[in-house]
């Protein structure tokens, strides 16, 4: 099949899988000609990622926006990714070409500048290469395949209907504990180092806290990113949600409203908690427990972070547990992958 046979227009709408199936089967069948489309498509993922990132580092919505208007907007955005690299892009795919072996439009050499760029590309593992400058055939081959995947990827989202749109939806809303853990597990390795302690240890926390983030302090439309219950002072001086909470007095539960902190994105959440134990005084001998989970629940609670006499325990259940093993296990699978 020659690249004149793949459909541009459905290529052309990020909707319609059935472009990247012809893509696909030329790409096996030709992948000389094909490699124009391809780059185009493998730039499209880049951008769209670019305007996730974008998104995510946002000082947060606007008071007139919604969910709705947030689905529309990431809508919006894959679209626009998918239009940008139809056209001249923002020139990713024109350096793949060129480092593949193709001929870019509208260039017929590569500067010094596309040089570097392209030697910087390479060293990042976005093109897998063994030795300095791979062959034309081997780099296809490697490129081809990584689309291959990335693209059956975005086929099975778009497959799953409603609840792909709803994790369009929301910046974080996991579906189940093995996207819990994967949103989170950066986050969690930076504070873990912080604090000396496990990573299980505070995604068991944070999965403790949250029901494995699909309960998070919240009010109205405003949802806090508080992923470990810290309450809100007279010393915090950020945003706050006033909710519902469940306290233990003398081992009996009872119901209170309290003030929570409420942070612009997991991200912040996870600083201010490390910062919050590293630096308080109730929490010194939680800090550098290593692998030892219970033991740095235990100290938390000892402390004063909670008021459940099973806080420990539980902390600790978690962490050990078959769901969190799981979890953990897909995010080692999902990173191994090419």
């Amino acid at each position: 099949m020659a690249a004149a046979s793949i459909d541009s227009q459905k290529l052309g709408t990020y909707t319609d899988m059935s472009g990247f199936a012809g893509l696909r089967s030329a790409a096996q069948q030709d992948s000389k000609s094909a490699l124009p489309a391809v780059a185009k498509q493998f730039e499209s993922i880049f951008t769209q990622m670019m305007l996730k990132s974008m998104r995510d580092a946002s000082m947060g919505d606007g008071i007139f926006d919604s969910q709705a208007s947030n689905a529309y907007r990431d809508m919006f955005d894959h679209q626009l990714s998918v239009t940008l690299s139809q056209g001249k892009g923002i020139g990713i795919a024109d350096m793949l070409i060129r480092q593949l072996g193709g001929t870019a439009q509208d260039s017929t050499s590569a500067s010094s500048t596309d040089s570097d760029a392209l030697a910087a590309l390479s060293g990042s593992g976005a093109v897998s290469t063994s030795s300095g400058v791979s062959s034309p055939s081997d780099a296809e081959s490697g490129l081809m395949s990584d689309l291959q995947h990335l693209l059956s990827r975005s086929a099975r989202a778009a497959s799953d209907g409603a609840t792909a749109v709803a994790g369009a939806v929301s910046k974080f809303a996991p579906g189940s504990p093995e996207e819990f853990v994967k949103a989170l597990a950066p986050h969690a390795i930076e504070a873990a180092k912080t604090l000396g302690v496990s990573v299980r240890a505070l995604l068991a926390q944070a999965a403790l806290e949250t029901g494995w983030g699909k309960h998070m302090p919240a009010q109205g439309s405003t949802t806090s990113f508080n992923l470990f219950g810290i309450k809100a002072g007279s010393s915090w001086e950020g945003k706050r949600v006033n909710v519902p909470t469940l306290e233990y007095e003398n081992g009996v539960a009872v119901r209170k409203k309290d003030s929570f902190r409420a942070y612009a994105s997991p991200s912040d959440s996870f600083q201010d908690y490390a910062n919050m134990v590293a630096t308080s005084p109730r929490y010194a001998k939680a800090v550098g427990r290593g692998d030892d989970v219970k033991g740095f629940a235990k100290a938390l609670s000892e402390g004063g972070y909670a008021t459940d006499p099973s806080y420990a325990q539980k902390v600790a259940d978690i962490a050990n547990g078959p769901v969190m093993k799981q979890a953990l296990a897909a995010l080692k699978s999902l990173a191994n992958l090419p």
